[in-house]
């Protein structure tokens, strides 16, 4: 067993080395540029993408607190088990997360949505109704980027890997976004309080 750990740790490592990092930064700047407009960002999975999302949204909203700023506003939609049952009963499951979606996201907000396949039909349905909602929408999606990489405004593809190396992957980029987002706004506090306000316009009679 121990060959089996040692080729799959291996195989993450040989991931990493090709992420899409340029592409990890810009959505760090998109949720950076929704939280200084204060919207909220909006997360969903299903299974381990699910507990990703979750998990994500921790991060993000305690994790990256400073002290002086406003925090994020982060929302996961696979957490409230009577609501996501309720849609699943009445409705159907494929609509779990676009009914919650319809009463909750507002243009300017971010939805990202996280699945291996790209193919899951509850995802597809959130990503249509973000965007006729005027929401930007962000996947993290496998090799292939499946449905959601032609309707997200911006897919993340995880080059390769198992489905367990994509979900460890998935996680990484939740991190890495929450670290760097941590830093910018523990950057900005230490900023005199004066560079983080109006700028002064002092009008003297003539």
């Amino acid at each position: 067993m121990r060959d089996d750990i040692e080729c799959y740790w291996l195989a993450l490592a040989e991931l990493a080395r090709n992420m899409p990092f340029s592409s990890i930064a810009e959505v760090a700047e998109i949720l950076f540029a929704c939280h200084e407009q204060d919207g909220t960002v909006f997360v969903l999975g299903n299974g381990g993408s699910a507990a990703t999302a979750s998990h994500f949204a921790c991060d993000l909203a305690k994790g990256t607190q400073t002290p002086g700023v406003t925090p994020f506003r982060v929302m996961p939609l696979t957490d409230n088990m009577p609501l996501l049952t309720a849609w699943a009963n009445d409705t159907s499951y494929e609509r779990v997360f676009a009914e919650q979606l319809k009463t909750l996201v507002r243009p300017g907000d971010v939805v990202l949505v996280i699945s291996v396949s790209g193919n899951s039909p509850n995802v597809l349905h959130a990503v249509d109704t973000a965007n006729a909602m005027g929401a930007m929408t962000i996947a993290l999606a496998g090799e292939s980027g499946g449905e959601v990489g032609k309707l997200a405004a911006l897919t993340l593809r995880v080059p390769g890997g198992s489905i367990e190396q994509v979900e460890d992957a998935h996680s990484a980029i939740t991190h890495s976004l929450c670290v760097a987002l941590r830093e910018r706004l523990r950057s900005r506090a230490e900023l005199p309080q004066w560079a983080n306000s109006e700028p002064f316009v002092l009008e003297l009679e003539p």
